[in-house]
């Protein structure tokens, strides 16, 4: 018997590329092999976003498109998972006549029950229910081929933060953490399926097992750092005022711990911060930036800002700008504010028009990618050791930028700084890469990667600090 095709559509944050992993596991169990092809899906699940108002139109834009495919396909399943689904609920039912199923953030582990309802019955099925504290479902883990390299691992979820523009705690609930033997459970079979790298994912990191009687996040780190097998580790997102010197201390003494935190910072004004409501100062994050800085001299530094906050001055946005050019961040996503309900920052006076958010907008992303470039064209003439994720983009499409002898390769350095670099084709190994720490002379620097030629393979040091940038 044919298996029966899914096919998922995933926008927005890599907890929803996560989820969406566990989706297509979860629909494995009955039956649902995924699929590429949209046109030939008999259930199509489409992952969304709250969290800006272009991830939600985008959304709803795609569920009008295939309202129009079951027209012609009257047996094709219509799902909405995700944030959106989760805040809007029966709602999307109303408006889009064509879908089959709404089901929310804490729904993944009853998705495999509620689709069997839908293909018996051919009913229609809201199921957005949440608990204040929930326990965390036990996560599944399907066979890797050996292009996943890395991988997305969910420690935490929800938030008790409450940020003025952020729908988080409202879609996602309350902040949890899994227990640390179901992610060092999870994390040991990824590697036994060729995983080299993961990246730790939580609404705020830095506050894992607080108020669970857990172990710290810098101890959970530890105990994935004596994994056999894995080489890297990183986490996102980390919030800024719980970032303590234990964490720092991390970047120094855990060997596998990547040297890059993303630490948005979202204004560079003490006024506009504390009407986001994000219980830190300017001065404060400064501190620990210098702080990070000290600890652990090569480390990368990424941030978040959101600009046109409602009540944001010139003065308030100038004073972004200057705290952009003073940390000197690696890389930035900017992004324009937009009411978000039931975020507090809705109900907020003083909006901004869309002309000046986009004037501002574009003033802060021409800053920062000067800065960019800047800071990478500093690293020419270093080597850099890049895990390999897999063919540069050219070489998969059959247009190298090198000559017929040399194959381009891609990966990342711990900085999490994209490299594409060339082996000669003689070289060992050449054609089995993937997954291996390749030191790479850097030759270039750009807005948005490096590129370079490879010098060395598979060092046996490798994951300590500080060979990640030496002299050739």
């Amino acid at each position: 018997m044919n298996p029966k095709r899914l096919y998922l559509h995933t926008i927005g944050c890599q907890m929803n590329v996560y989820d969406s992993e566990q989706i297509a596991m979860q629909l494995a169990a009955v039956g649902y092999e995924q699929t590429a092809s949209m046109d030939g899906a008999d259930l199509i699940i489409v992952n969304t976003c709250t969290v800006r108002a272009k991830a939600e139109q985008k959304a709803f834009s795609l569920l009008g498109r295939l309202a129009k495919m079951k027209r012609h396909k009257k047996r094709l399943i219509i799902g909405v998972a995700g944030c959106v689904a989760q805040q809007e609920g029966q709602r999307i039912m109303e408006r889009m006549p064509a879908v089959d199923l709404v089901f929310g953030t804490q729904a993944i582990d009853r998705l495999p029950h509620l689709i069997q309802q839908i293909e018996a019955r051919r009913c229609r099925i809201v199921d957005v229910d949440m608990v204040v504290t929930p326990d965390i479902p036990e996560s599944l883990v399907g066979s890797q081929d050996q292009s996943h390299v890395s991988k997305f691992v969910t420690i935490m979820r929800g938030c008790d933060n409450y940020c003025a523009y952020c729908v988080v705690p409202f879609v996602r609930g309350r902040e949890t953490s899994r227990k640390p033997e179901s992610i060092i459970s999870e994390i040991k079979a990824l590697v036994d399926n060729g995983v080299k790298e993961v990246t730790l994912l939580g609404q705020n990191v830095n506050s894992y097992g607080k108020n669970q009687d857990l172990c710290s996040f810098p101890e959970l780190l530890a105990m994935i750092n004596e994994i056999e097998g894995l080489s890297r580790i990183r986490f996102t997102t980390s919030h800024p005022k719980d970032l303590g010197p234990d964490l720092i201390l991390a970047f120094r003494n855990i060997a596998k711990l990547c040297s890059h935190i993303h630490l948005p910072v979202q204004s560079g004004s003490n006024r506009v911060l504390k009407r986001m409501n994000r219980n830190y100062t300017r001065e404060q994050y400064l501190d620990k930036v210098a702080e990070l800085r000290d600890t652990c001299p090569q480390i990368a530094i990424t941030s978040d800002i959101i600009v046109g906050f409602p009540g944001e001055g010139e003065t308030d946005f100038e004073q972004t700008l200057q705290l952009v050019k003073t940390v000197q961040f690696d890389g930035l996503f900017a992004f324009q504010y937009s009411d978000r309900p039931p975020a507090p920052a809705v109900k907020l006076p003083e909006k901004i028009s869309e002309a000046i958010i986009s004037n501002r907008l574009q003033a802060v992303l021409a800053f920062q990618d000067k800065l960019t470039r800047s800071k990478n064209q500093q690293l020419v003439g270093s080597t850099q050791w890049v895990l390999t994720d897999g063919l540069s983009k050219k070489q998969a499409a059959g247009n190298p930028a090198g000559s017929n002898q040399e194959l381009q390769w891609t990966g990342r350095t711990s900085t999490n700084k994209i490299v594409n670099f060339y082996v000669d084709e003689s070289t060992a190994d050449n054609q089995n890469l993937i997954g291996k720490l390749v030191g790479v002379h850097i030759d270039k620097g750009y807005s948005h990667s490096l590129s370079g030629r490879a010098i060395n393979l598979e060092p046996s040091w490798r994951g300590l600090k500080g060979v990640e940038n030496y002299a050739a």
